[in-house]
C-alpha cells in the first residue's frame, strides 16, 4: 500500500441522502473499497484513494484544514461554511470543482400559510428560524431586510407555532414537510446540489494527477446517466427524419447493410432518455430492428 501521505482522502457524509449516491458514482469510475470495522474509513484496493466516512457538516471544516484532499457535500453546508468563516475572520481555505447533479434541493424563505406575504419587505422587523444564519444574514443583508436571523437547530418548521419565530429558512425539496406543519414556500434563497471541494494547498503533480483523471471519468459516468445507445436499420431515404427524430445526439453512425443497396445501419447515443413514443415514431418514419442499449460511461 502506498504511503498515508500519497494516497487521495475524500470525505463522504457517513449517512444521509448524499451517502449511497457518493459512493456508488466513486464505484462506477473504477474504485474498489472495503470498510473498515468501525465504518467509518474505506481503503482504496485498486487505487491510492481513501474514503472518510464523517459529519456531512464537518466536511468543508476537513478540506479546508487539509485533513482531507476533497470533499463530497452538499452547496449549501459548503455556502454556510464559507460564510460562518468568513464571519470569523478566517477565508475557508478550499475550492469546488466539480457539481454532481443530484441531492437537489433548496434552501427557502417559508412562512404560515395565512401569513400575508407580498415580497421580501414582509420580512422586515421579524424573526426567522434558521439552522443556517450564515446564509440568512448574507441574503438579508444583500436585500437591505432588517429582519433577525434566530438560530434553530433540529425541526426548524416547529419554529412558528412555538411562538420563536414568525418565518423559517430551511432546506425544501418536495415540500411535503412544509405542508405538513401548515406553512408555505416564499422565497428561495439557493439552489443546491451535492458538489466536489478541494482543498487549496497544492496537492503535488501525481496526486493532483489522480484528482484531474477522477473528476474525467466522474464526467463521464455523469454525462451517460440518462443516455441511451441506439441502433436500427433505415432506408436511405429516411435519414434525414430520423437524425430529426433521435433525441439529445449529435450526428448519428451510419453505416453500409451488407446485400442491401437502399437501407443502412444507423448508431447513435442519445443523451436525452428514450421513450416508447421515441421507438414508435422512429418505426414509422421507416426505421427496422431497433435496439436500445443502456451507455455505462463516456470519455469525448
Amino acid at each position: 500500500m502506498e504511503p498515508s501521505a500519497q494516497r487521495i482522502k475524500i470525505a463522504v457524509q457517513k449517512s444521509g441522502r448524499l451517502t449511497d449516491h457518493s459512493i456508488d458514482l466513486l464505484e462506477r469510475c473504477g474504485l474498489k473499497v472495503t470498510k473498515s470495522k468501525d465504518q467509518l474509513f474505506c481503503f482504496g484496493e485498486n487505487m491510492p484513494i481513501d474514503l472518510l466516512l464523517v459529519r456531512d457538516d464537518d466536511i468543508p471544516g476537513l478540506v479546508s484544514d487539509d485533513v482531507c484532499d476533497l470533499g463530497i457535500v452538499g452547496l449549501n453546508v459548503v455556502e454556510e461554511k464559507r460564510f460562518a468563516s468568513e464571519a470569523d475572520g478566517r477565508p475557508a481555505r478550499f475550492k469546488q470543482v466539480f457539481e454532481l447533479d443530484f441531492g437537489h434541493c433548496r434552501l427557502s424563505i417559508a412562512g404560515p400559510e395565512e401569513t400575508a406575504y407580498d415580497d421580501l419587505e414582509s420580512l422586515n422587523n421579524t424573526r426567522i428560524a434558521t439552522s443556517y444564519v450564515g446564509l440568512l444574514n448574507n441574503f438579508l443583508s444583500k436585500n437591505g431586510i432588517d429582519a433577525e436571523a434566530v438560530y434553530f437547530s433540529g425541526a426548524v418548521e416547529i419554529a412558528p407555532r412555538l411562538g420563536r419565530a414568525e418565518y423559517i429558512c430551511d432546506l425544501v425539496s418536495t415540500g411535503s414537510t412544509l405542508k405538513a406543519n401548515g406553512l408555505r414556500e416564499l422565497d428561495v434563497l439557493l439552489e443546491s446540489e451535492a458538489v466536489i471541494i478541494q482543498t487549496e494547498k497544492p496537492l503535488g503533480a501525481d496526486k493532483q494527477a489522480l484528482v484531474d483523471k477522477i473528476l474525467q471519468r466522474l464526467d463521464g459516468v455523469l454525462q451517460v446517466r440518462e443516455s441511451k445507445y441506439i441502433m436500427l436499420h433505415a432506408p436511405k431515404s429516411a435519414l434525414a427524419e430520423i437524425h430529426e427524430l433521435l433525441p439529445g445526439t449529435e450526428a448519428p453512425t451510419v453505416l453500409r447493410l451488407d446485400g442491401s443497396d437502399d437501407k443502412v445501419a444507423v448508431h447513435a447515443v442519445c443523451r436525452e432518455n428514450v421513450f416508447w413514443e421515441t421507438l414508435e415514431n422512429l418505426k414509422a418514419a421507416g426505421a427496422s430492428s431497433l435496439l436500445v442499449l443502456p451507455v455505462e460511461k463516456m470519455l469525448d
